[in-house]
């Protein structure tokens, strides 16, 4: 009886230790295994706007952004050769799908498939496309035909992701502008339009059922041109203030921003959708602008993009949606000389179109720099580089285990 005992003791133990084992290799797996496509990694993003004929080529903006540490950025079309540029440098991109291309899109789902297998799974995963951004400012716009086209075309492209089995892997998505809102002042009182809620309706139930955020473009800078003399430019700068007090809610706003982002969420509260996450897509402040166009200054533009960069290093939320952290795309990479409009359309860029620096946020301008090691300048360099030394350390680790349980 004893024997049997220690028999048993020993098989139990020789069990433990084995299942030790293949839980350490199983977690070891899947920390490198493929997994589900995070759209925004941390809170700071950028849009790669290339309405211009001066800047730099895409293969010379990824060094850019990789420079700046910035990992997450939006294109408004989705361009071949930025696509290849961004092959094997990690960044995460969203692909925009061109507003003339909504009513293709929404009429047959074999034009949406065809779209998608062109310009997002031909270049997979080599080019990490974590984004589809269906549209852009339909709702609310003067174009009323794409208003009742957009979630077929939405609808199209992501069964098509679904039937390709990227459905996990790209989100899909629209960014709206504030037009789509009847009032934001203050935040809590904030609503749809009413010739907007039936068609943004069954769009934000549509993003429900396939877990997408609502997309908000949001410019404290257009508010305060909008109205100078009873909003406080500190306001909208992120500077000292008094700022507002919502009654209602009972909170407090020390900036133009949260309040705009909890005005969106004030607003699907009212629809129904208290639950949806806000991610602005576009934020900024133009450095440069017409005669009337006085608060588009460096200056400012300085002061708020790097008050901006600032708050989302927090990592906190907003005063209505404290757990909800704040996520946004800045606006933009570089000043664009051939978009159209007033002189502040064209100077919203961090950079020249040298690439150097249009005011000093922190970041750097294109430099070129000989002290790294040659294999690690590439960027697809480094992913293999990094992949072998995994595949290495695998094999290591469990020789060193077997090694340790046989002493």
């Amino acid at each position: 009886m004893e024997e049997s005992v220690t028999v048993d003791s020993s098989f139990a133990k020789a069990m433990k230790s084995h299942q030790s084992l293949l839980l350490l290799l199983l977690l070891f797996f899947d920390r490198f295994a493929p997994l589900r496509a995070q759209p925004f990694i941390g809170t700071y993003g950028i849009n790669y706007g290339r309405i211009a004929d001066n800047i730099p080529s895409p293969d010379k903006v990824v060094t850019l952004l990789r420079a700046a540490k910035i990992r997450n950025v939006r294109i408004y079309d989705a361009d071949h050769s930025v696509l290849k540029a961004f092959s094997g440098t990690g960044l995460k991109l969203v692909v925009g799908l061109p507003n003339e291309y909504l009513k293709d899109m929404s009429s047959n789902e074999s034009n949406a498939m065809s779209w998608v297998k062109e310009n997002v799974q031909a270049f997979l995963p080599d080019t990490s496309v974590c984004g589809i951004a269906v549209g852009n400012e339909v709702l609310g716009g003067n174009n009323y035909e794409l208003w009742g086209v957009l979630l077929g075309a939405m609808k199209n492209v992501y069964n098509s992701l679904k039937k390709l089995h990227l459905a996990d892997v790209v989100q899909v998505t629209t960014a709206h502008s504030q037009a789509v809102f009847a009032n934001s002042y203050p935040p809590s009182s904030c609503v749809f339009r009413d010739n907007v809620v039936q068609f943004m309706k069954p769009l934000l139930q549509f993003f429900n059922q396939i877990g997408s955020p609502f997309c908000l473009n949001a410019y404290p800078f257009l508010a305060y041109m909008s109205d100078p003399e009873n909003i406080d430019i500190n306001y909208a700068l992120f500077q000292k203030t008094q700022g507002i007090y919502d009654e209602k809610t009972d909170l407090h706003y020390d900036n133009m921003l949260d309040a705009q982002i909890d005005a969106a969420y004030a607003a699907l509260q009212n629809a129904g959708y208290e639950k949806m996450e806000v991610i602005v897509t576009e934020t900024g402040w133009a450095s440069r602008g017409d005669d009337n166009e006085a608060a588009a200054t460096s200056e400012n533009a300085r002061t708020y993009n790097y008050n901006l960069r600032k708050r989302l290093a927090k990592k906190k939320g907003t005063p209505l949606r404290p757990k909800y952290v704040v996520k946004a795309y800045i606006f933009a990479v570089f000043n664009e000389n051939l978009k159209p409009g007033p002189t502040s359309e064209r100077n919203y860029g961090l950079f020249k179109a040298d690439g150097s620096i249009s005011y000093d946020i922190g970041f750097r301008g294109l430099k070129s720099s000989s002290a790294a090691p040659l294999l690690l300048k590439h960027p697809r360099a480094q992913v293999w580089l990094s992949s072998h030394l995994r595949m290495l350390m695998i094999p290591t680790l469990v020789l060193l285990l077997l090694l340790r349980e046989r002493c």
